[in-house]
């Protein structure tokens, strides 16, 4: 039904029978039938010859290959070694049968996190999406007939600023990575690009370190971190972190729990960076701030994070979401789409966009971002979760992820060749030191017990060679964490 809505959007001949077979009743909004092997029906939207000369003519365009003519001619229409094509029965067994080679979480016990998060996700969230009107939405620019997509936005922002102690949110960036890297550049606005130095701690997530960088590569900027040495950070990190702020820097970047669970106090870092003037940029887990101290009260300038817990699911690695809130007083140098309430001619409340000038496409080679419009449909997804949960369910998970993960500790703790890194209180991750390489017991678990282990944190860190990051969520059971001390401790070769 989406797809014939869209269709017809844009003036296409749509037969009646076409609709009949994707919502099965005319006018009934339905997600897409699901086939016996679970997977969705493919597509199909048949273009006729009469159509494609329909759309070519209301663009003024004399064919296809006239909308390429700005690539070069050498790489237009390049020559490509491919195999014959397949019928739609043999595409189907080919994709089913790749997709039967997965071994996702819900395949067995997982105990993988790093920055990606298997949480439960309420029926209502999917129930939601699936619904056309939201599924097909752009960017919601006329709000005669926008109010249900712009209060589903507003609302969003609404919960994420309860959610971070902030007064405004956008809605919102590709991930949690993007929405750090727009932090730095939203920092360096605010000091109007005289500060050019960015302070981020080591244990920020790695790939959210290498995109900061990477987005603003070429803009001149000075990115310096603290400096480890012996197999641990030392008790006074962040205070190091302060010790490297001066006149010059822009904005200081820490993680909340950081990248290995630990929950810190930010009180000091965050005097450290306001006496020099910079902006304190938080990094937080959305899911740890059901029980944790919002960043706002801590004195954070902006907050920033991954969405993907609130309801978004694993999916492969996307689509994702990154949430991004910060003070009021910052709202016109922030990227992306905001929503704000008012009132009509009449006096009803009504939903609009806000400071439209802000939006990049409009300000083109002026743009400080390129984020725009992007994961409208996903920050629905946590504004349904974060609804359905309410301030109570969200604490609730919280504490349970919290409790299960100490439980897993102390029993991983008491196994022999096995050390839980236990210097500072954390929340659903914790660091564990084995006696063989983190490598070896993965496929060890993976293959010989179905269980996905820890994130090897010798991929990131040098001095932590033979150190798991283990992940503990309330999707697993007192069970499952006793299965996989039963595998660490006999197979695994404790």
């Amino acid at each position: 039904m989406a797809r014939v809505e869209s269709s017809r959007r844009l003036g296409l001949r749509v037969p009646l029978s076409f609709a009949v077979l994707r919502a099965g009743v005319p006018g009934i909004l339905a997600p897409p039938p699901r086939s016996c092997h679970g997977f969705s029906h493919m597509p199909y939207i048949p273009h006729s010859d009469p159509d494609r000369e329909e759309m070519l003519s209301r663009i003024g365009a004399p064919s296809i290959e006239s909308l390429f003519e700005c690539v070069p001619a050498s790489v237009r229409f390049p020559e490509l070694d491919l195999p014959p094509g397949l019928s739609e029965i043999d595409v189907r067994r080919e994709m089913e049968s790749l997709a039967g080679a997965n071994y996702s979480a819900a395949d067995g016990p997982c105990f993988l996190g790093a920055g990606a998060y298997y949480h439960f996700v309420p029926a209502v969230v999917d129930a939601v999406l699936r619904r056309g009107e939201f599924y097909t939405a752009y960017t919601p620019y006329q709000p005669e007939i926008s109010q249900g997509t712009l209060q589903t936005v507003f609302e969003y922002q609404t919960m994420i600023c309860a959610l971070t102690g902030m007064e405004v949110s956008n809605a919102s960036h590709y991930d949690g990575a993007t929405a750090t890297a727009e932090a730095v550049i939203t920092a360096i606005n605010v000091h109007r690009l005289k500060r050019r130095k960015v302070v981020v701690s080591p244990w920020v997530h790695p790939e959210y370190r290498a995109v900061v960088r990477t987005y603003t590569q070429g803009m001149g900027l000075h990115v310096v971190g603290d400096v480890h040495s012996g197999p641990m950070a030392p008790a006074s990190t962040l205070e190091a972190l302060g010790e490297q702020v001066d006149g010059d820097t822009a904005c200081v970047i820490v993680q909340y729990p950081d990248f290995l669970g630990r929950i810190e106090d930010l009180s000091d870092v965050a005097e450290a960076a306001h006496e020099a003037g910079a902006l304190l940029v938080v990094v937080a887990d959305p899911i740890g701030l059901g029980l944790l101290k919002p960043p706002g009260e801590y004195g954070a300038d902006i907050v920033v994070g991954e969405g993907q817990g609130l309801g978004a699911g694993l999916t492969f690695g996307g689509p994702y979401l990154g949430f991004f809130a910060t003070r009021d007083k910052y709202v016109r140098r922030m990227a992306g789409r905001l929503v704000g309430q008012t009132v009509d001619a009449e006096g009803k409340r009504g939903f609009v966009l806000t400071l439209s000038t802000r939006e990049q496409h409009i300000r083109r080679e002026k743009a400080s971002s390129n984020i725009c419009t992007n994961q409208g449909l996903i920050a629905l997804a946590a504004a349904v979760y974060m609804a359905a949960m309410g301030r109570r369910g969200l604490r609730e998970l919280s504490e349970l992820c919290y409790h299960r993960a100490h439980y897993a500790a102390d029993q991983i703790d008491q196994l022999e060749g096995y050390t839980v890194l236990r210097e500072k209180s954390f929340f659903k991750e914790f660091a564990v030191r084995c006696r063989r390489p983190v490598k070896a017991i993965n496929a060890c678990l993976i293959d010989e017990w179905g269980i996905l282990g820890g994130y090897d944190l010798g991929r990131d860190y040098p001095h932590l060679q033979g150190h798991m990051l283990v992940c503990v969520t309330e999707m697993n059971p007192r069970e499952d964490i006793d299965l996989l001390v039963e595998a660490l401790g006999d197979a695994c070769g404790a």
